[in-house]
């Protein structure tokens, strides 16, 4: 069955001090729907004079009717954010597949319900928290005053873009900042929705500004140069946060970094397997691998190395590779031609490295167009290959033995990344163990995203810098003040 919807593939605008307008210099590009390969819209190309509109504009709604609201008056315009991207759920996951490739299934069971959570969570959670506050014995009180950064600039990637905005967008909200956002160019739409809903729920003008665009050059460099933006939120790859990180130094802005992983997912032989096996099909694959925290890099102790192999080689097949819209879609298109054939060098490069591709590695028989790939299991590499070092980004995993507990934590530490892992044994003070010497930010066991929004999330290495959720978002996204009151 293929999804029937009234709901059309949008133009996109940027959002400017409450409208939505073109660029100065009437410049355009085409918003490709990757699974077909069609052009199905429009995108408002912005440069540095459209940066320099919406930065003016969130400077003035810093010191507008924003700033006077309290903060319950702002937990209520979050909470009704999340509501109208609930209202508008089947709408915006469609936009999501449209603009991603991802099944539409995927995008309305988790990226919408999800994005709208954010909102709901922050909305909650800035009531809910205090301030420090000491008593000095009897020669004073100290107590700490929280205020908004500034202008926050919130560059979104193209994985999971409504989830991942909103997922900074909130907490920024929650603190009185005003923000610009960049979408990433392949995918503009639910970011241009979003502003619709974020004008309905009474966001003030100027609060929340979106510019189109691309990054080097363009939209992207000037937001992170921009002199009168205090504070950046990147979430990509490594080597543009390096190149965001050059361009605000002279500001001095503050940053927030969430960046790649090579994240092992190691497999002792205590595990359930059958459970294990479920669990990795969905971290190895789920959103076309695009996903930061897949466990691309897997490791299974050698007594059941290859019944493990057999076994998840056999589901990998069973998993349904084309459509989009269609119902039983388990693996969409890639985001882009250009994301295709990026992914798709890795495959001859582990050729190239004497690889053994247990499964997948090719186009999906009968699909002609579209930015489609198998699901592909690489077994046979060292620890040296490129496949096994780089971050591929797509639906590409490498299978590894291990023999010993020691051997595993070293493998799985030998990367410039820290993200994330997962560790699978039945043996509590293994499990442990195990958890403390992998240098990751989160570490999961026996499960696989499981997340509480309250908890701390970020990489080590070069997968990130800072932490975020909860408490440590708030924190980012405010300055605070330490008052001494002389008793």
């Amino acid at each position: 069955m293929i999804v029937e919807t009234k709901v059309k593939a949008i133009n996109c605008l940027h959002f400017i001090n409450g409208s939505f307008v073109e660029s100065q210099n009437k410049k355009f590009f085409q918003n490709i729907n990757p699974a077909t390969e069609e052009v199905i819209g429009t995108v408002a190309e912005g440069g540095k004079e459209e940066v320099d509109f919406a930065v003016a504009a969130a400077r003035r709604a810093l010191e507008g009717s924003w700033k006077k609201m309290t903060q319950v008056e702002r937990s209520k315009i979050l909470r009704k954010i999340g509501d109208l991207i609930l209202e508008r759920q089947e709408e915006l996951a469609l936009l999501e597949s449209l603009d991603t490739g991802k099944p539409v299934a995927l995008a309305n069971k988790i990226d919408i319900p999800r994005a709208a959570y954010n909102f709901h969570f922050f909305a909650d959670y800035m009531t809910s928290v205090g301030n420090d506050a000491y008593q000095q014995d009897d020669q004073a009180i100290h107590y700490s005053y929280r205020r908004p950064v500034g202008v926050i600039g919130i560059i979104k990637p193209w994985n999971l873009p409504l989830l991942l905005l909103t997922w900074k967008l909130a907490p920024a909200l929650a603190m009185g900042n005003t923000v610009v956002i960049k979408p990433a160019e392949w995918t503009p739409m639910t970011a241009t929705v979003l502003m619709e809903i974020c004008k309905e729920a009474g966001v003030p003008d100027g609060v929340v500004n979106l510019v189109h665009g691309f990054g080097p050059n363009s939209a992207g460099a000037a937001i992170s140069e921009h002199p009168d933006v205090n504070a950046i939120s990147f979430i990509g790859e490594p080597s543009t946060g390096t190149a965001i990180m050059k361009s605000a130094a002279d500001s001095l802005k503050k940053l927030s970094y969430e960046l790649g992983g090579k994240n092992p997912n190691i497999i002792f032989a205590d595990s359930n397997l059958d459970e294990v096996i479920d669990t990795t099909i969905r971290s190895s694959f789920v959103n076309q691998g695009e996903v930061c925290l897949c466990g691309s890099r897997i490791y299974v102790e050698r007594s059941i190395y290859e019944e493990f192999v057999e076994k998840f080689a056999a589901k990998v097949r069973e998993l349904k590779v084309g459509n989009p819209l269609a119902d039983g879609t388990d693996v969409g298109a890639l985001v882009s031609k250009e994301h295709y054939e990026r992914v798709n060098s890795y495959i001859e490069i582990a050729k190239n490295e004497g690889a053994n591709i247990v499964t997948g590695g090719k186009r999906p028989e009968g699909v002609s167009k579209g930015y489609f790939l198998e699901p592909t299991i690489l077994t046979g590499l060292d620890r040296n290959s490129r496949c096994v070092r780089e971050e591929i980004f797509g639906p590409v995993v490498t299978v590894t033995p291990f023999d010993m507990e020691e051997e595993v934590i070293m493998q799985a530490n030998d990367t410039h990344y820290g993200l994330s892992a997962t560790i699978w044994t039945n043996d509590l003070k293994r499990a442990h163990r195990v958890a403390h010497q992998i240098e990751a930010g989160i570490i999961w066991v026996n499960t696989w995203f499981l997340r509480d929004l309250r908890t701390p999330f970020g990489g080590m290495k070069h997968s990130g810098i800072g932490r975020t959720g909860g408490m440590h978002s708030l924190d980012f996204y405010s300055e605070l003040s330490n008052i001494t009151i002389k008793l």
